[in-house]
């Protein structure tokens, strides 16, 4: 098996968001404007409530799938289907936004604490005008597999035999949050032909190839290169990480802020949809695990 080197390391950015709110986006910038099939990841967190007490009132969505994973306080989100959820820490909620939505998100505090993250995945041609789904799950329903010095929370995909509670069909997607103390190692098959990264939110980790920088720092997403296998070992004080991957769509991706098509055209009819109040054509199908 070959070792999957670091192929390029981003440090996030402050970006605001929403009514001011301020993110730390790592793909999604000039850095790397995408990584097929994602688009965007935006680590958020703050222990002052005045930070993004604003939140992130309504807006739009259309051409593609939301995962927002709350590490600690809380999410509410109402959207213009109808539906309604309080997203706690531990919890994810995966929204295909497809044809449209028109959503908000009010991020709140638990214990002085609130950080999470949302990731911006691709949907294929074929899938940008069909009806929206929701996807939301609590802590609970996430599997967890507890290892000698290892913790991995399984959201979407396999491993070690247990099986993640996100479907994104078309991207084959996995999604682990890793925690390892300090010294332990991490060692997973990943297929080459998945795209992938890391994104270390504490402490640091080396890894486990002599190609490419050798330290994944906190606060920075790594692009895993061609192998078979990721292997990492903490540093000296532990590491927390996000793994992602997923299968390539392969199609062009043309952005305009909260919508992402195939053409310019497209954009435009979003914009004009938007604009007339026709954005929202169907109500998703709910899928809601406690």
């Amino acid at each position: 098996m070959t070792i999957r080197p670091i192929q390029q390391q981003i440090n996030a950015i402050a970006v605001s968001e929403g009514a001011g709110v301020t993110v730390h986006r790592t793909l999604g910038t000039p850095a790397l404007k995408n990584l097929d099939p994602f688009l965007m990841l935006d680590h958020f967190g703050s222990d002052d409530p005045e930070q993004y007490i604003a939140g992130f009132p309504d807006h739009p969505h259309r051409g593609f799938v939301t995962l927002t994973y709350m590490l600690d306080g809380h999410l509410e989100h109402r959207d213009s289907m109808g539906n309604r959820g309080d997203l706690r820490a531990g919890g994810a909620q995966w929204m295909k936004a497809a044809s449209g939505v028109i959503h908000s998100e009010m991020p709140k505090q638990s214990n002085g604490l609130m950080r999470g993250f949302q990731l911006w995945i691709n949907l294929p041609a074929a899938e940008k005008m069909r009806d929206p789904a929701y996807q939301e799950f609590g802590s609970e329903a996430i599997p967890e597999v507890v290892g000698e010095g290892t913790c991995v929370r399984v959201l979407s995909g396999d491993y070690a035999g247990q099986h993640g509670v996100i479907d994104d069909p078309h991207t084959d997607l996995r999604y682990l949050d890793v925690s390892l103390q300090p010294g332990s190692e991490f060692r997973l098959p990943l297929a080459s032909a998945l795209r992938g990264f890391i994104y270390v939110f504490e402490g640091e980790a080396l890894i486990g190839s002599l190609n490419g920088p050798p330290l994944l720092p906190q606060h920075s997403l790594s692009v895993l290169a061609e192998g078979d296998v990721v292997q990492l070992e903490a540093g000296a004080a532990g590491v927390r990480f996000i793994l992602v991957a997923g299968r390539p769509i392969g199609e062009a991706v043309v952005q305009y802020g909260p919508f992402v098509m195939n053409t310019r055209d497209e954009i435009e009819q979003a914009m004009r949809d938007y604009r007339d109040g026709k954005l929202v054509r169907a109500k998703a199908v709910l899928k809601a695990i406690d």
